[in-house]
């Protein structure tokens, strides 16, 4: 459990809190005032933070008697659902949309088969065994656990998932275990590791350099690593499987030491260094649009999408200003044009972030949650802020349906902290009992968005 407190919050609002979670043993109020943390420490409270405006605590809510059961503590975490927090499951969903690449790494046997949307999970060894199961974010863990099946090197199962990240783990004869053979692992927030799988959607292949010592890919979806995924020699060249989110993504291989781009691609964009990059786009496109400048030389858009690039996306002139298709996943981005090197925002979108010293516009590619405003009908502008938008203020202006306002925006998986500006005054979100405290202590509503 965690706690942070303004320490100079109301003690109305105090006492509310206390109330709330039974807190009253912690005589919190006296701590507050006095500093001395003996009592929070004795009960097994670790203070994490203390200083003139703030003070945060925490402590492990488990026996010590249950530390080592991680299936004891997966069924505790699960049951929590109905608190308002996320579960395991929630927290470890079949697919990330945060993900931008993924790539396995198993040592000792080869990656899990696939075959269409099936993936073979293949546990080497341990042959002795009674009884092996596949438990993961894909079964809700233990609560439906997969039998396998014993083979004559191990034991297999034939799940089917779609592209995305997984966690998963081997119980055998009641035991939890990692698998062995594969090199990625990630700890779950509760202490137990898990091994991580990613079902692949793209496949990269490079048919040449038969007798090159080392291949390798790199792009913008592995921050240019020019030696971080090895490629596997096949009969007719290189091959690798990776996973990857929708979108434009650059790519090239790196042979013994020297970068090509994908002779068998021609699709590519400028790398700024006199060559081009190789791009491989998932998704549908958004056309950019700029009306006018019919005098400008060149137009470039720039953003979060690319970096900020000023060179990559040359604009086309038409008869009514510029355009430029691009593949974007759903998210938000934030963009400029600039033109002949002058940044602007997009005069046809409304909605920016930041202010100085030129504001970005802000595009919503696929919305996934739409907040909304109850009872505030005789409001003139309702505005929404949080942490998905830098909490620029003014940035978004909810629309005015009946008496409610709204906005749809896209939010990645996880917890999102927001308030809304109703004509001019930031309020918490009265429809929301979840809300955390803030460093100037008038609070930010809390959503927690599941997969």
């Amino acid at each position: 459990m965690y706690i942070t407190l303004n320490v100079h919050i109301d003690r109305a609002k105090l006492d509310s809190f206390i109330v709330q979670y039974d807190l009253t043993d912690l005589d919190l109020p006296h701590i507050l005032k006095d500093g001395k943390f003996d009592k929070l420490r004795k009960k097994g409270w670790r203070v994490d933070e203390s200083t003139s405006r703030v003070l945060s605590i925490s402590k492990q809510l488990l026996g010590t008697s249950d530390l080592g059961n991680p299936g004891k503590r997966m069924v505790i975490t699960e049951m929590g659902s109905q608190d308002g927090h996320p579960t395991l499951a929630e927290r470890f969903p079949y697919h990330n949309d945060d993900l931008i690449f993924g790539c396995n790494q198993f040592i000792n046997k080869f990656p899990f088969s696939v075959v269409d949307s099936f993936v073979t999970f293949f546990m080497r060894g341990r042959t002795n065994a009674r009884q092996t199961l596949l438990a993961g974010s894909f079964t809700n863990w233990q609560f439906g656990a997969l039998a396998m099946t014993r083979t004559d090197s191990g034991w297999i199962v034939r799940v089917k998932l779609a592209p995305g990240k997984y966690w998963y783990k081997f119980i055998v004869d009641g035991g939890w275990t990692t698998d062995r053979d594969n090199q990625l692992s990630e700890n779950d927030g509760e202490g137990n590791m898990n091994s991580v799988y990613y079902k692949p959607n793209v496949t990269f292949t490079l048919n040449r350099f038969l007798h090159a010592q080392h291949v390798y890919l790199t792009g913008s979806f592995n921050s240019w690593d020019p030696g971080g995924f090895p490629m596997a020699l096949t009969q007719t060249g290189w091959m690798i499987q990776v996973y990857l989110s929708e979108g434009t993504h650059r790519y090239k291989f790196i042979v013994d030491g020297t970068p090509y781009t994908d002779p068998d691609n021609p699709h590519k964009l400028p790398d700024g260094q006199d060559g081009y990059n190789s791009v491989l786009a998932l998704g549908k496109p958004y056309l950019f649009r700029l009306s006018g400048f019919s005098l400008a030389k060149s137009v470039i858009l720039s953003g979060t999408f690319n970096n900020w690039s000023n060179f990559e996306l040359v604009m086309i002139k038409t008869k009514s200003g510029w355009e430029f298709p691009l593949v974007l996943g759903p998210g938000n981005y934030a963009y400029k044009f600039l033109v002949d090197g002058k940044a602007i925002q997009d005069p046809g979108n409304p909605y920016f972030i930041g202010t100085d010293p030129v504001a970005s516009s802000f595009l919503i590619i696929e919305p996934n949650y739409t907040f909304r405003l109850h009872k505030y009908a005789k409001a003139l502008k309702v505005y929404l802020a949080g942490d998905f938008n830098d909490w620029t203020q003014g940035s978004l202006l909810m629309k005015r349906v009946g008496d409610d306002w709204i906005f749809p925006i896209h939010l990645s998986v996880g917890k999102h902290l927001y308030k809304f500006i109703v004509d001019g005054e930031w309020i918490k979100d009265p429809g929301n009992p979840l809300w955390e405290e803030n460093e100037v202590g008038t609070g930010n509503s809390i959503i927690w968005i599941s997969p």
